[in-house]
């Protein structure tokens, strides 16, 4: 007999992937028939940010850039598109139909450092990436410290400047 590692995590994997399965087929059967094909999605999005920018992508396969709509407003950033069924094919003829089709809708609020007059948007592969640059005075700043005299060959003289009181009522006597 092989003696064989005991893995607890594979049968709580194995749990989740049989509870997803049963809530999506679940949810499949709720919308049977026409709405079966028509049903909203939401297309996945990965947001990440750096000192320069906010980039945001959706996975958006199979949708035309037409019907794509990126709009910013009240610093509010909304991106719509429609994933069209293909009528080319009978519906009776399929054996299964898993791709989501119709219309999806998507709202960011985004953080006031972004520039909203600087956005640029591309799509490639089925990925729209959408880039929202940060304004020049967010954008955090490198500030050089010197320490001593600075790097020239000629050591020219610095003022040396000493703190203390005045006291009007103590005069100073002339140096020796």
């Amino acid at each position: 007999m092989a003696i064989t590692r005991w893995d607890p995590f594979r049968d709580v994997m194995s749990l989740q992937n049989r509870m997803n399965s049963l809530f999506q087929d679940y949810s499949r059967a709720q919308g049977e028939g026409d709405a079966m094909t028509t049903a909203n999605f939401m297309p996945p999005v990965d947001v990440y940010e750096d000192e320069h920018k906010v980039v945001l992508k959706l996975e958006v396969p199979g949708i035309k850039q037409e019907d794509l709509s990126i709009q910013m407003e009240n610093n509010t950033l909304s991106i719509k598109g429609e994933r069209r069924f293909e009528q080319e094919e009978k519906e009776e003829n399929f054996q299964r139909i898993e791709r989501r089709y119709g219309s999806f809708y998507r709202a960011f609020t985004l953080p006031t450092t972004v520039d909203s007059e600087n956005i640029q948007a591309s799509y490639e592969a089925g990925i729209l990436k959408v880039e929202l640059l940060k304004r020049a005075e967010t954008k955090p700043k490198q500030i050089k410290v010197s320490i001593g005299p600075s790097g020239s060959a000629e050591k020219q003289p610095q003022a040396k400047q000493v703190e203390g009181t005045h006291n009007p009522q103590v005069k100073s006597q002339p140096a020796a």
